[in-house]
C-alpha cells in the first residue's frame, strides 16, 4: 500500500470522502445508471408505494442521492438521512428537501448518541456495509432499529462470485473510475480504495448468509442492469414479526 493511501475502513473512510465532497455528484453524473438502479433499490424493498406514514432511515446518504431516491419512490414518508462525512453531509443539506427529510451529521456505528432511534418502517443503506469495520455489529444494530416485519435495502457492490463482474470490475476502475477520480479532485487513493474494498467485499451468496445470522429472515436479492449487471445488487431483508403478532402491528 502507498503512503497516503486508505487502509482502513470507518474514520478513515469518512475523511476521504470529506475530501472528494465537492467532485463527488460530478462523477456519479456520468455513471450510466447510477441513480435509476438506487430508485430500483428502494423499490425492491416492496414498502407501500406512497410512503404515507412510514418512517424511514437513509444510512450512508452522502449527498442525498440515495434520499433523493428514497423520496421518489416514498414521497409522503419521513425520512432521517445520516453520513459519517460532514462535508458530503453538507452539499446534501444545500440542496432543495421537503419539510419531512432530515438530515444528521454521524457514523453509522453512533446513531444513538446522535439521537437517531427507531423504529423505522425501513432502512436503505447504499454503499455502506463494505466500509465499516464491523458490518456483522452494524448489521444486528440495524436489525433493532427496525419494527417487527420492517424492511432492510442494501445497495452494494459485490463481485467475487462473478469472474466476469470482478474482471470488468477492475477494468472499469483502472480505465476509467480512478482517472477520473484523480483528474476531478488531484488525488486517487479514495477511488483506488473503492476498487480494493469491492474486490475484498463479499460474494451474493455470502452477503445473503451474513444477513440471515445478523438475525434477518426473507433475504433476498437482485442484479442491476447494463455495465452493473453482476457488480451492484439489492439485497432485502426483513426483521421477523413477533410472534402473535402481524408484522402491521406497532
Amino acid at each position: 500500500m502507498k503512503p497516503g493511501e486508505i487502509g482502513a475502513c470507518g474514520p478513515a473512510v469518512a475523511a476521504a470522502f470529506d475530501g472528494a465532497a465537492d467532485s463527488y455528484d460530478r462523477l456519479v453524473a456520468v455513471n450510466p445508471g447510477y441513480h435509476r438502479h438506487l430508485r430500483s433499490s428502494a423499490r425492491r424493498m416492496c414498502l407501500p408505494e406512497a410512503g404515507s406514514g412510514l418512517r424511514l432511515l437513509d444510512a450512508g446518504c452522502g449527498t442525498g442521492a440515495s434520499t433523493a431516491a428514497l423520496l421518489a419512490v416514498h414521497p409522503h414518508a419521513e425520512i432521517v438521512a445520516v453520513d459519517a462525512s460532514a462535508e458530503m453531509l453538507a452539499r446534501a443539506r444545500r440542496k432543495s428537501w421537503p419539510e419531512s427529510v432530515r438530515f444528521v451529521h454521524a457514523p453509522v456505528e453512533s446513531l444513538a448518541e446522535a439521537g437517531v432511534r427507531g423504529p423505522f418502517d425501513g432502512i436503505f443503506a447504499a454503499y455502506l456495509i463494505r466500509n465499516l469495520v464491523d458490518p456483522d455489529a452494524r448489521l444486528r444494530a440495524l436489525r433493532a432499529l427496525l419494527r417487527p416485519g420492517g424492511a432492510l435495502g442494501v445497495h452494494e457492490y459485490s463481485v467475487r462470485d462473478s469472474p466476469l463482474a470482478r474482471a470488468t470490475w477492475h477494468a472499469v476502475c483502472c480505465g476509467v473510475i480512478i482517472p477520473a477520480g484523480w483528474a476531478a479532485t488531484g488525488d486517487a487513493s479514495l477511488f483506488r480504495y473503492l476498487r480494493r474494498s469491492v474486490a475484498a467485499f463479499d460474494g451474493v451468496s455470502r452477503f445473503r448468509r451474513r444477513l440471515g445470522e445478523a438475525g434477518f429472515t426473507a433475504v433476498r436479492s437482485a442484479t442491476m442492469t447494463g455495465w452493473q449487471r453482476r457488480i451492484v445488487h439489492t439485497f432485502v431483508a426483513e426483521r421477523p414479526a413477533e410472534p402473535g403478532r402481524g408484522p402491521d402491528e406497532r
